[in-house]
């Protein structure tokens, strides 16, 4: 079985839905790889994931970290060992607690072959939300406002973690060099992408809040996403952005297509 695509999933005090979550995965009509990032369990959410990595070698990984060491370390941690050692064209990321349904995922991958990057969105046309509190909903279109407005984001869910990014995408971001470490990690990845050019695109989800366990959400991390966006517009009113990729866009998107 080929296998170019691989979904990060990061952990911590999951054990209620990985299970499910993987099964849903493995099950796709279009084959894809998980990599699990646990971040040190104590629900036993890392030995979990390990027990699906002997049972189905070379598509299920896991990555065990010491502790919590933030949201957006874990990405990296996973995208680097999907670039790095299984080659990965596409890498996707999702959380683990069902409010990004797996069924979305083949319809990313569609639309990965003529955008650079796709974002299952709340915001476009045929998006929404299911079981949310109203605080949460403020909350999340707040957040969503201010990034667009400062920083000119064209995705109308910019915080959105549901996403899908090409190998080329990744390979063109200094990804050691990314300040935010925790949910906030998610606008500025998007800010680096559209700020090199590459093509964004969404698909409308429905974003149910989890069905199990405890929101990982913080107060501490809301203040540290507004840090972020204030960092970030200053960064782009002194401008000088590297216009990247590398590799030509038009390139990259016809040679998948063939």
């Amino acid at each position: 079985m080929v296998m170019d695509t691989f979904v990060i999933v990061p952990t911590y005090n999951e054990a209620d839905n990985l299970d499910e979550l993987l099964r849903q995965l493995l099950a796709l009509p279009t084959p894809i790889g998980a990599i699990v990032v646990d971040d040190n369990s104590p629900d036993g959410t890392g030995d979990m994931a390990e027990r699906w990595a002997a049972e189905n070698p070379g598509q299920v990984h896991v990555i065990h970290r010491p502790a919590k060491l933030g949201l957006g370390t874990a990405y990296i941690a996973g995208f680097k060992k999907a670039i790095d050692d299984l080659g990965a064209e596409r890498i996707l990321t999702m959380d683990a607690d069902f409010s990004h349904n797996p069924r979305y995922i083949p319809d990313m991958i569609a639309l990965s072959r003529t955008k650079h990057v796709v974002i299952g969105s709340r915001y476009v046309p045929g998006g929404g939300t299911r079981n949310c509190s109203r605080k949460r909903i403020f909350l999340s279109r707040g957040a969503n406002f201010m990034a667009r407005t400062l920083l000119g984001l064209k995705a109308r869910d910019a915080t959105a973690g549901f996403r899908l990014y090409r190998r080329e995408v990744l390979q063109s971001i200094p990804l050691d060099e990314i300040f935010s470490s925790g949910y906030s990690f998610l606008v500025e990845m998007l800010f680096l992408c559209q700020r090199r050019g590459w093509q964004i695109g969404e698909i409308p989800i429905i974003f149910e809040d989890r069905r199990k366990g405890q929101t990982k959400i913080s107060r501490q991390e809301i203040l540290k996403a507004q840090y972020t966006v204030l960092r970030l517009f200053l960064r782009r009113l002194r401008g000088g952005e590297p216009r990247r990729p590398p590799i030509a866009v038009s390139s990259a998107i016809s040679n998948d297509k063939s």
